[in-house]
């Protein structure tokens, strides 16, 4: 090993050297050639994934697909790609991720020589990777949630004088709407004076915008602005309270979560410090680290820590979904 190491300097000592006085400029190339490398083969990725992006949507305008296992992975990366603000198509991150999962298992293959372990760990390492992307996802979108929550808030009780005045009015403090959906607001000004929208057609521009969380206000501020009453501006304060409801449910959601999250952790702390505590018994720790059955048991075991995490997620978002669906049959039943 050290002879290889000693020669591996030599050779790159001698090659560098020789770089140098002949003015070669053979990194340079090499980075070029990668380079461009890289862009046609991202080229072509680009072109085949927009043919197959155009035949997906021709397919769903005319056929509406049932709720299989594609249609619920293709909502989930969708969710992904808008909650990270990533400007990529479904099928090219699909592309990305077959590429990375391939990755995974032959740099897993050369170091364990084995394929079956290897594709055991990738799977792993998808899953664990797909639910930390879940977990993030849903971060955000509770943070944007709240960040509308707040301009509801501040925007409601001066709405008596009209909605887009009451907006005006609110846009002028920048503590009170936050940076991330400020611009739609500032757009929805511009479209009600500047760009000759009426008002309907720029709230259902706003409400497409932020997103379902701000379909209660929308539909209030259009019927308030085409058939005002006196005492109607009222119902806005009908949307602060909804907003104090759900933040105190929030809380305790996420109390219950962090909860979970902790639990999870230390049980998984426990299993590891045992098992790297075996592992100071020669005979096991030979076992477990240079045999094959050894290998293949501690990917199962890595298996089932990521699968019983993304277990763990899904529930915390599923407990997320139904808040959501229960309040939806409230609203249809009122």
């Amino acid at each position: 090993m050290s002879r290889m190491f000693v020669c591996a300097v030599v050779g790159g000592t001698v090659f560098m050297s020789l770089s140098a006085l002949l003015e070669l400029n053979f990194i340079a190339d090499i980075r070029s050639f990668v380079n461009e490398l890289f862009l046609s083969l991202w080229g072509y990725l680009e072109q085949y994934n927009r043919k197959r992006r155009s035949e997906r949507i021709k397919r769903e305008n005319i056929v509406r697909r049932k709720e299989d296992l594609l249609v619920k992975y293709n909502r989930l990366i969708d969710d992904f790609l808008r909650s990270f603000n990533l400007g990529i198509p479904l099928e090219t991150a699909t592309s990305l991720i077959a590429i990375v999962f391939a990755l995974i298992i032959v740099v897993s293959t050369l170091f364990l020589k084995d394929v079956t372990v290897s594709f055991i760990i990738a799977v792993s390492t998808m899953i664990t990777l797909f639910t930390w992307f879940s977990r993030e996802s849903r971060i955000r979108r509770a943070a944007r949630a709240e960040a509308i929550a707040d301009a509801e808030d501040a925007i409601c009780p001066l709405a008596r004088d009209g909605v887009l005045v009451a907006i005006k009015k609110v846009m002028e403090t920048e503590e009170y709407i936050h940076k991330d959906i400020r611009p739609y607001f500032t757009e929805f000004i511009d479209n009600c004076e500047m760009r000759g929208y009426s008002f309907r057609q720029a709230m259902k521009l706003l409400n497409i915008q932020l997103g379902s969380r701000f379909d209660n206000f929308a539909e209030k501020a259009i019927t308030f602005e085409y058939n005002e009453r006196k005492g109607m501006a009222e119902v806005f304060l009908d949307i602060v309270d909804e907003n104090a409801v759900v933040r105190e449910i929030n809380a305790k959601k996420e109390d219950l979560f962090k909860k979970m999250n902790r639990d999870f952790l230390m049980k998984t702390l426990i299993i590891v410090l045992f098992f790297l505590y075996a592992l100071s018994v020669r005979e096991f720790r030979e076992f477990m680290v240079l045999t094959t059955p050894g290998k293949f048991i501690n990917s199962l075991c890595l298996n089932v820590i990521c699968i019983s995490f993304a277990w763990g997620q899904a529930l915390q978002g599923s407990l997320e979904l139904k808040r959501q669906r229960s309040k939806a049959k409230v609203k249809v039943k009122g």
